[in-house]
């Protein structure tokens, strides 16, 4: 059997860009994560299947920035009651990003 490789036109850093915009939903902006900022920890809502090496490298390729480490917990769902209808609040997946000393990442562009 021949092995044909099939050549694919791709930019540099599209595929990597629309991947870490994929594993990132969005940054958590809250009064507890304001005060991470200062100790250099910043918090992401992330894909419920990202792993702490595809949060990594997505933090690396959009921010161009050092990662530490990467913590994650998972969010339950909770049940709600929407008048007699039965039903649940969505969970989700966070993960609290620690950089290298003397980098940082600009959440609040122009606020």
């Amino acid at each position: 059997m021949k092995q044909t490789s099939k050549k694919v036109n791709k930019v540099k850093g599209t595929e990597a860009n629309s991947i870490a915009y994929r594993i990132l939903i969005e940054p958590i902006i809250t009064e507890a994560a304001s005060l991470a900022i200062e100790m250099n920890k910043y918090t992401f809502k992330v894909a419920d299947n990202a792993d702490k090496i595809q949060i990594k490298k997505a933090i690396e390729d959009l921010y161009k920035v050092k990662v530490i480490g990467v913590n994650t917990s998972n969010r339950k769902r909770k049940p709600v009651s929407y008048g007699r209808t039965p039903g649940f609040k969505a969970g989700s997946k966070k993960a609290i990003v620690t950089l290298k000393e003397g980098d940082s990442i600009e959440l609040f562009k122009g606020a």
